[in-house]
């Protein structure tokens, strides 16, 4: 089961947020829960919720698919921080100009999917690993100089 949830013009430029959703891609979601909550990243805050209606949208398909969805199995496949649109504003300067100020927003997009479960191991047969032969240690060439000048005093 996979679900996606997009957050966009988040108010927080993309490299700010890039530094905390890099903390949780490819990580199990209560991993990552753990991860943004006790981050001090402002970044966490607007990521977690993402997360968390990406949890909750998992939640919605498997059960409109009516199968058995368990949360601390999902993992975050995908997660990225794109920019958004850049508000223009300006502010006063010297001489009668205006200085520009951009305020940059970001498009959060994280996508969980469910691990299949783990299937019990089966014992290995002992045979495999002794029927493999080992043969004699081969003797091997000197290399580099030591190679050249034993070659030359064997003449």
């Amino acid at each position: 089961m996979e679900a996606r949830a997009i957050q966009r013009t988040v108010r927080q430029s993309a490299r700010k947020m890039r530094l905390v959703i890099d903390l949780i891609r490819g990580r199990v979601v209560p991993e990552a829960y753990a991860i943004l909550r006790f981050s001090k990243k402002l970044a966490a805050k607007q990521i977690h919720k993402v997360l968390k209606s990406a949890v909750a949208n998992a939640e919605q398909r498997a059960q409109r698919a009516n199968e058995a969805l368990d949360v601390d199995r999902l993992r975050v496949k995908y997660a990225v921080v794109n920019e958004g649109s850049t508000l223009k504003r300006f502010t006063p300067a010297a001489m009668g100009r205006g200085t520009p100020i951009l305020k940059r927003t970001s498009h959060v997009e994280i996508r969980v999917a469910s691990e299949p479960a783990p299937a019990p191991k089966a014992a290995a047969p002992a045979a495999k690993a002794a029927a493999k032969p080992k043969g004699k240690a081969r003797a091997r060439k000197p290399a580099g100089k030591a190679a050249a000048s034993a070659r030359k005093g064997s003449r």
